[in-house]
């Protein structure tokens, strides 16, 4: 659950492996910032419901 919606998150905010290549640091704190919010919606889901 949390990978696809990691995967989800990615490809509609445009993070892709061009941004990885280009602005290897931007890439990083946009891809953890989704993993971030991937895992509260999942740990919320998980925990609350």
């Amino acid at each position: 659950m949390l990978f696809r919606l990691v995967k989800e998150l990615a490809e509609k905010e445009g993070v892709t492996e061009k941004l990885k290549a280009e602005g290897g640091m931007k890439w990083v704190q946009a891809m953890n910032n989704i993993r971030n919010r991937a895992a509260k919606v999942v740990y919320s889901d998980l925990i609350y419901n």
